[in-house]
């Protein structure tokens, strides 16, 4: 292969790997960052203003579920759709491992 070649396929490489898509963070590494943390609604919130377009992206399509199953559950069960938010996020910020974020009563992240 000549230089000019190589040249040309390193470029080639350089600018398909400048255009690919951002790493995306998992919801369990977002928690972990500190990025992330549960709602007393059933829902996940941001943590940190600084969180990134991939954060924000993440958080929106797992609400977006959350929101359709619980839609769903409380179908099932026969209660409203708040009521059944407002349990899950009990559960979920009973179950939040120590050292990640919950929301409080007054809005506020706190450290669990």
């Amino acid at each position: 292969m000549t230089f000019k070649r190589y040249r040309m396929l390193a470029a080639t490489l350089l600018a398909l790997i400048i255009s690919l898509p951002a790493y995306a963070i998992s919801l369990d590494d977002a928690k972990a960052r500190g990025l992330v943390g549960e709602r007393s609604t059933g829902y996940l919130g941001i943590v940190a203003p600084t969180a990134g377009a991939d954060v924000k992206q993440l958080v929106q399509q797992i609400n977006a579920k959350r929101r359709a199953l619980y839609q769903k559950k409380a179908g099932k069960a026969g209660v409203a759709l708040d009521v059944m938010e407002l349990r899950t996020g009990q559960r979920l910020q009973q179950m939040t491992p120590s050292g990640q974020y919950i929301q409080d009563a007054n809005g506020r992240w706190v450290r669990k």
